[in-house]
């Protein structure tokens, strides 16, 4: 159990280097057990720190919870660099008032902070081994930038008053192999985890963030579990970036602030680009996203069974401008999104490419993306026969004032219908395709009915039919007669009056079939026209 010390006299407990800590804190200076050595003050290395760097886990808490008064004209905050601290430091259901800032520290054991409240709790360049913090409430920041935790942050439910900061942090999977275990967790603005390294899943199920979540850069490597990153149902006010970003030459922990490093653009000349690398499947689902979800220059590595998955994922704008995935699987079945801007370069293949109920309102394409590089990626997110993608498409290419193009897309959706038909079926839907491309090309008909009207005038020139009646028939007119023929339902007053024999009753059939083959497929067209319209 803590004791509460007296008003200004430290335990007798402390060590001289606890004692020297205990004065700090009370003047809200900053501890520092630094030998300004680069190599020997290094927290990650493995040399032994001697115990005239060490304070007692036990003595941390007792002051974070029960600390003396803070010298007059003076703010009690613990500021401790280059600070082992030996033990486990509990803080389970305390309350935090003090500001508290850990830089280039050692823990010899885990952080536990469950059901804790703290102002603004700031841990940067530490080496930790496990953060154990579900239910943690801070009115202010979290901030664990550049830190390398060993086993793992639990911070399930907790709620973040301003912002998380994780850039640049190294975090390694805990014994159920999630690196960051954060389901239902709150943050009023900003996460931030820029060109953080995640060994395991990051769990973000139901999590909600203020503003945007940025994983600019970073790199999520789980290959054998199922998922690098879990969270279905996340909420995000703004955009999630998950974009390169832009790493200046030469910068180290001493000169590279932790408050991010955004990369929106041309880099500066000698600055390298770090993308956005996931190692294991992605899952978004359900999730919301109040301006877009951000995907350039994002690499996915996947084996055969994992996904990219946004299932009715909900955006105002999706940028799909990464690498192609080799293997997996995108899934966007059920999403709504406004804008899809995207590469032709940036979707995979056949089989690769789920959109069952993928709606969009806009596509607004980078780089070339000609309507035959459209159209394969219709047909890799349908294996088998659909209609709803190609309606899909033909209906915003229709609503941007592309109507040509809306054409072929039904056009080609109706040679795909063609392939699952019966041999019957097939050689209609071909007959249909030649004359009159299922009536989207209203011109071939005519092109035809001429055609056929020319031959068919040319032929009945050269014959001369007898009367049924004698008395009762007109002029006889070649081409009138064979136009009469050639068009079903509109009598023009030729046909009905003349006997043909011989080979002339054949020519007659003929027209007569191909034109009501003819008709009946532009007036098929033309009602499906009509009911797109």
């Amino acid at each position: 159990m803590t004791e509460a010390p007296d008003a200004d006299v430290a335990p007798d407990w402390f060590s001289p280097v606890e004692l020297g800590m205990w004065e700090a804190f009370r003047n809200g200076g900053t501890y520092d057990l630094r030998t300004r050595s680069r190599v020997r003050d290094d927290p990650f290395s493995g040399r032994v720190w001697g115990p005239e760097r060490h304070v007692k886990a036990r003595a941390v808490a007792l002051l974070l919870l029960h600390g003396p008064p803070a010298l007059p004209g003076r703010v009690a905050a613990l500021k401790l660099n280059g600070v082992q601290i030996v033990g486990v430091l509990n803080l389970s259901g305390g309350t935090v008032t003090p500001y508290v800032e850990l830089n280039n520290c050692r823990f010899e054991n885990e952080v536990l902070l469950p059901e804790c409240r703290v102002t603004t709790v700031r841990m940067v360049n530490c080496a930790i081994p496990r953060i154990e913090a579900a239910r943690l409430q801070t009115e202010g920041d979290l901030h664990l930038p550049r830190c390398r935790i060993a086993r793992g942050i639990r911070l399930t439910d907790a709620h973040i008053g301003t912002d998380l900061l994780l850039n640049e942090a190294v975090i390694r999977a805990d014994r159920k192999g999630r690196s960051i275990a954060a389901d239902g967790l709150s943050v009023a603005q900003d996460l931030q985890a820029e060109l953080i390294e995640s060994y395991g899943e990051v769990s973000l199920r139901a999590a909600k963030v203020g503003v945007t979540l940025s994983l600019r850069g970073s790199r999520l490597v789980n290959p054998e579990g199922r998922r690098a990153l879990n969270a279905p149902q996340l909420t995000v006010e703004r955009t999630l970036y998950m974009t390169a970003a832009a790493v200046s030459p030469g910068a180290t922990e001493t000169t590279t602030p932790p408050y991010g490093t955004n990369y929106t653009g041309t880099p500066a000349r000698g600055t390298r680009v770090q993308p956005f690398v996931c190692e294991g499947g992605l899952r978004l689902d359900d999730g919301r996203f109040g301006d877009a979800v951000d995907l350039q220059s994002a690499r996915f590595v996947m084996r055969d069974y994992q996904e990219l998955s946004l299932r009715r994922v909900q955006t105002p704008e999706l940028r799909f401008l990464g690498e192609r995935p080799e293997r997996g699987r995108v899934v966007l079945s059920g999403a709504r999104v406004v804008n899809l801007v995207d590469m032709s370069t940036s979707w995979p293949g056949p089989g690769g490419l789920a959109m069952g109920g993928f709606s969009y309102d806009n596509l607004i394409p980078r780089g070339l993306f000609p309507l035959a590089r459209r159209l394969e990626w219709v047909a890799a997110a349908t294996p088998e026969y659909a209609p709803e993608p190609y309606e899909r498409l033909a209906t915003v290419l229709r609503n941007s004032g592309e109507d040509a193009d809306a054409r072929e897309v039904l056009l080609a959706k109706q040679r795909r219908r063609r392939e699952t038909l019966p041999l019957a079926g097939k050689l209609w839907g071909v007959l249909q395709d030649l004359t009159v491309a299922y009536g989207y090309r209203p011109g071939r008909a005519a092109l035809w009915m001429a055609v056929l009207w020319a031959m068919g005038a040319l032929a009945f020139s050269h014959y001369d039919p007898t009367p049924i009646k004698a008395d009762e028939h007109p002029d006889w007119n070649a081409s009138l007669y064979a136009l009469d023929l050639l068009v079903p339902v509109i009598n023009l007053g030729q046909d009905g009056y003349w006997q043909l024999h011989g080979s002339w009753q054949w020519v007659s059939a003929v027209l007569i079939v191909l034109g009501w083959i003819l008709a009946t497929t532009v007036a098929a067209g033309a009602s499906r026209l009509l009911r797109r319209g």
